[in-house]
């Protein structure tokens, strides 16, 4: 995902907030690979560099409500979601289906 795409969804043509959208870009994009359980060096597919930019939107427009699950103002109401990636969630587990990326939610115990 590229700086330039986010700034044109959010309207922002100046570059007083850069160091803030690198930063979310560099977390999202950090979440996205885990979820995809991608290896360290190893991209996201172009094909889902949509969802990191729609998460970084979101966690854009979150700022300074971090933590809140709901935010009322003056008969305005926003409600946020627990996990910014949940309404891709069909569209990561497709793309692990297709790639034979497996999900390792197996544990281990060592009883001493």
């Amino acid at each position: 995902m590229e700086l330039s795409d986010l700034k044109t969804m959010l309207q922002i043509k100046d570059n007083k907030r850069d160091d803030i959208l690198n930063l979310i870009i560099k977390n999202t994009t950090q979440a996205l690979s885990f979820k995809l359980g991608l290896k360290d060096g190893v991209s996201i597919p172009d094909v889902l560099d949509y969802i990191a930019l729609e998460v970084s939107v979101k966690r854009y427009n979150r700022l300074a409500n971090e933590g809140m699950s709901s935010y009322t103002q003056e008969g305005q109401s926003i409600t946020f979601s627990a996990n910014d990636f949940d309404e891709f969630a069909n569209d990561i587990d497709a793309w692990k289906d297709e790639n034979g990326v497996k999900d390792n939610n197996s544990g281990r115990f060592l009883f001493i």
